[in-house]
């Protein structure tokens, strides 16, 4: 097994933005994990409630996100790459 370097991390990771905020991602993370690390809430139920992502799988569409200007995209069937944008529901640009 390799050990890894918090060097070797942040030469392979993956930046891009989520609500502004930049994010680095091993390569192979899902944009739900991006949007988990800097707890955003990814939609508001018609209750009010906040949601985030659930299942993991992309069956149960609580994962919904704006990603580069296209909304209601299924942030843990898509992985991250360089300069993506994604906005969660706090975002104006998220409908």
């Amino acid at each position: 097994m390799t050990e890894r370097t918090a060097q070797d991390i942040s030469i392979n990771s993956i930046e891009l933005s989520v609500d502004g905020v930049r994010v680095r991602v091993a390569p192979g993370a899902t944009v739900a994990a991006a949007v988990l690390t800097v707890d955003a809430r990814t939609r508001t139920s018609v209750s009010g409630e906040p949601r985030a992502p659930l299942c993991g799988m992309g069956i149960c569409f609580e994962c919904q996100v704006g990603i580069d200007g296209v909304p209601y995209q299924r942030s843990c069937q898509i992985l991250c790459s360089p300069g993506m944008r994604v906005t969660t529901c706090g975002e104006p640009s998220l409908p």
